[in-house]
């Protein structure tokens, strides 16, 4: 079995870490640089770092921070926001990240999937999906969950996948920031009917609710923002509680 990884999402706006509920509401958690090298140090085993406001701003995607945080850790990490060219994903590649994050932009030109990956290889891309639950089903949202969109969430999906994303990082807006547990649900049957890795967000509150994404979600791996930054959850605290669960981490 692949290890199930732990990955602390750094969502930046105006050169600091912010956290909200449901995608609004955002207070200040600190350096994003510093912050991340804490999460290498502590044995997490990726981080994600989200610009949030690039697409709403239509701006791209800071590289200095980049290459700051390529000098700072030792693990994977992912940037997104404001990337919607290959051209854009060239400058993070060089400037030290390992993986790319779109989402708006995707959603906009779905070709951009396959540019990346037949450019860059499919590891390099990660379709991030907002979705929201609404009384008719799963709908895909713009713009850092602004603009709702037509497209559902598992046809949506599916596409990305045969189109070469190499993961899917599937964020909830209904669970976004409100601790009561992830979208196991609908991440069990993405996870059952996609071919390639997908990765929970939104809605981590304890650590039980990392046992039930893995085991009821059968995520590959869990994304989590507030609980590590605010000290509620330390990581290698949740990794030895996994383990006693049985769940295959890295430790």
């Amino acid at each position: 079995m692949l290890a199930k990884r732990i990955i602390p999402c750094l969502d930046v706006k105006d050169g600091q870490t912010v956290k909200g509920v449901n995608f609004v509401n955002l207070r200040q958690a600190g350096d994003p640089v510093a912050l991340g090298r804490a999460y290498s140090e502590q044995g997490a085993d990726e981080l994600v770092y989200l610009d949030i406001t690039a697409s709403h701003e239509g701006r791209k995607t800071f590289a200095d921070m980049v290459r700051r945080v390529a000098e700072e850790v030792s693990i994977p990490f992912t940037v997104g926001g404001g990337i919607s060219e290959l051209h854009d994903v060239e400058r993070m590649l060089l400037a030290g990240a390992d993986k790319v994050s779109i989402n708006s932009a995707a959603l906009r030109r779905p070709a951009l999937i396959d540019e990346i990956a037949s450019h860059f290889g499919s590891q390099v891309c990660v379709v991030a999906i907002d979705a929201k639950l609404d009384a008719d089903g799963w709908h895909c949202y713009l713009n850092g969950g602004r603009i709702p969109t037509d497209r559902g969430l598992f046809e949506w999906a599916h596409e990305v996948n045969e189109r070469g994303a190499g993961e899917i990082l599937f964020t909830s807006i209904n669970h976004d920031g409100v601790k009561h547990g992830f979208a196991n649900e609908a991440l069990a049957r993405l996870s059952d009917t996609l071919s390639i890795p997908v990765i929970a967000s939104g809605g981590a509150g304890c650590k039980e609710d990392f046992r039930d994404v893995f085991t009821l979600g059968h995520a590959d791996a869990a994304l989590a923002a507030s609980v590590f930054h605010f000290g509620e959850i330390g990581i290698a605290e949740l990794k030895d509680y996994l383990r006693n669960e049985n769940i295959s981490v890295r430790l």
